[in-house]
C-alpha cells in the first residue's frame, strides 16, 4: 500500500513525544501518518484491531544502541520475547545486533530466517529436550544455565567429544523494576543462581569440571521497566565481585558479562525512560573501575534490549464498539482487548489512547477504555482524558504498543490475535497476518 505524499500540518501543542518520530499530524480529519501511513487508511484497508509497526523508528533504536555500545567492546542482543517475526530477524540482523531467545520455536524462526546462530543466546529457567537439543542441532552461540540440574543434562546432550559454550544466570540481590511481577534480580523469584547461599558457585565449580562445556561468562537480569541507571551499577560491582571470586578459587578470567536488559520506556507523555547514553557511559566507566579495582581484564559487556527498541515502534488500532455511562463513570469498548493486550490486567501498565480520524469540537472527559472479553478486569487504559463526544465507529491509537503484545497475545474467546501491519516510507505491508476462524477449526481435530 502506497500513498502520496501528504502535507503536514504544524504540531501546535500536540505533544507526539511517545509516539514514533515519524508520526506527523495530517490536515484533515485529526488524523496521524506514521512511516508515511494514515492511521485512518491503515485501519480501512486492514480492519481493527491491528498493531502498526514502524521499520524505521525500530532500525534508528537498533542504531542507537550500537552507538551507544560499540563493537569494540560489547555486544547489544535483541530480547526477541518482546516481538518476534521474519521482518524483525532481518532488521535485528542488518543493523548488527545479536539475538536473545527463550525458546525452541523462537530460535528456530530466527535461523530459519536467515540469523546466524553463533550470534544467539538461548535463555530460560525451565529449558526443555527440544529447548537443548534444537540449540544444539542449530549451533547456538551460548546456552544461560539457569539451574543446577541445567549442567547435566547439556553436557549429556553435547556428549564426550562436543563443544558448547554457557553461562551461568546470576541473582545479584537487586530488586528494579516497574513492578513486583517482572523483578528479576532478587532471590525470591525462579530466575538464576545466588552467590549468597552459594549456588552460583557451586555451578560454577560444576561447569568448569565438564570438559565438553566451555563457561564464557556470567549473566544477569534484574528486572523490567528500569528508568534509572543506579540499580544497573550496583548489580555490576556485584557481578565483578563474583568473578574476581571465581578467579581466586579456579585461577579463571571469564571473557563476558551480561547485564541482561529490562531498560524503561515511556508509555505516557511525561514518565520518564532510561537514558540509554548514561547507562552505556556509566556501566563501561564502572565496568573497568571494578576490574582495575579486583585485578581483572575488563570482560566484554552484553545488554539485552527487547521493549527499547521494538516498544515505542509500534501502534495500536481498535474500532469503538460501545460507549456506556454508568454512574460518574465512561466505558469506551472496543474491538480489541486482553486477548491482544494482556499488561495492563497482568501489572497495570498505563496507555495514552487517542481519538484519530476526526476532529472532535467537544471537550474531553475522563474514561475507561476496556475490551470486550469476559473479565472485569479487560481493561486498556483506565481514567484517560478523551473527547466527550466519542461515539461508536471512532479510531482509537494507542502508541508504545511494540512490546509484549502480540508475543503474549491470546486466543481467548476465539477472537483471534491481530495483524502486524509494518510501515515505513509511505508503504504498508503485512507482516503477520490477522489470525482467523479457519485458524481456531484447523488445530480443533477431535469430534
Amino acid at each position: 500500500m502506497t500513498i502520496t505524499a501528504l502535507p503536514e500540518i504544524p504540531a501546535g501543542t500536540d505533544d507526539l513525544s511517545i509516539w514514533p518520530a515519524s508520526t506527523t499530524p495530517l490536515p484533515h480529519g485529526g488524523d496521524l501518518a506514521v512511516g508515511g501511513v494514515s492511521l485512518t487508511e491503515i485501519a480501512e484497508r486492514f480492519d481493527t484491531p491491528a498493531y502498526v509497526l514502524d521499520e524505521g523508528e525500530v532500525r534508528e533504536r537498533c542504531r542507537t544502541y550500537r552507538s551507544a555500545f560499540p563493537d569494540s567492546a560489547a555486544d547489544v542482543l535483541y530480547a526477541a520475547k518482546a516481538f518476534l517475526s521474519r521482518a524483525m530477524v532481518r532488521w535485528v540482523r542488518e543493523e548488527g545486533l545479536g539475538l536473545d531467545v527463550c525458546s525452541a520455536g523462537e530460535l528456530e524462526l530466527a535461523v530459519t530466517a536467515g540469523f546466524p546462530p553463533e550470534r544467539i543466546v538461548l535463555h530460560g529457567n525451565a529449558k526443555s529436550p527440544r529447548d537443548i537439543e534444537t540449540a544444539l542441532r542449530l549451533g547456538v552461540g551460548r546456552i544461560v544455565i539457569d539451574g543446577p540440574s541445567e549442567i547435566a543434562r547439556i553436557a549429556a546432550a553435547v556428549g564426550a567429544t562436543g563443544h558448547q559454550r554457557v553461562m551461568v544466570r546470576v541473582v545479584p540481590g537487586v530488586s528494579a523494576g516497574g513492578h513486583e511481577k517482572i523483578r528479576t534480580g532478587t532471590d525470591d523469584q525462579k530466575f538464576g543462581l545466588s552467590p549468597a547461599d552459594g549456588s552460583a558457585q557451586q555451578a560454577v565449580a560444576r561447569i568448569l569440571g565438564q570438559p565438553q562445556l566451555e563457561l564464557t561468562g556470567l549473566h544477569c537480569h534484574i528486572g523490567s521497566q528500569i528508568t534509572t541507571v543506579d540499580s544497573y551499577l550496583v548489580a555490576l560491582r556485584r557481578m565483578v565481585r563474583l568473578m574476581a571470586d571465581i578467579h581466586a578459587t579456579h585461577g579463571v578470567v571469564l571473557p563476558e558479562l551480561d547485564m541482561g536488559g529490562g531498560h524503561g520506556i515511556a508509555y505516557r507523555a511525561g514518565e520518564p525512560a532510561l537514558d540509554l547514553t548514561a547507562l552505556a557511559r556509566m556501566l563501561r566507566t564502572e565496568l573497568a573501575a571494578s576490574c582495575a579495582a579486583a585485578g581483572l581484564t575488563v570482560p566484554r559487556l552484553l545488554v539485552e534490549p527487547g521493549r527499547a527498541v521494538v516498544g515505542p515502534a509500534g501502534v495500536a488500532l481498535y474500532r469503538v464498539l460501545a460507549v456506556k455511562h454508568t454512574g460518574e463513570k465512561v466505558f469506551v469498548a472496543v474491538d480489541g482487548g486482553m486477548s491482544d493486550n494482556p499488561r495492563p490486567a497482568l501489572y497495570g501498565v498505563r496507555y495514552a489512547p487517542r481519538l484519530v480520524g476526526r476532529h472532535s469540537p467537544s471537550g474531553s472527559r475522563t474514561t475507561t477504555v476496556v475490551g470486550r472479553h469476559c473479565e472485569a478486569g479487560d481493561i486498556l487504559a483506565a481514567d484517560v482524558e478523551l473527547p466527550g463526544d466519542i461515539h461508536p465507529g471512532d479510531l482509537l491509537a494507542v502508541p508504545v504498543s511494540g512490546a509484549y503484545q502480540l508475543s503474549m497475545a491470546s486466543g481467548y474467546n476465539m477472537v483471534g490475535r491481530p495483524p502486524v501491519i509494518a510501515v515505513h516510507e509511505g508503504t504498508a505491508r503485512v507482516l503477520v497476518r490477522r489470525e482467523t476462524l479457519d485458524d481456531f477449526r484447523s488445530r480443533d481435530i477431535g469430534d
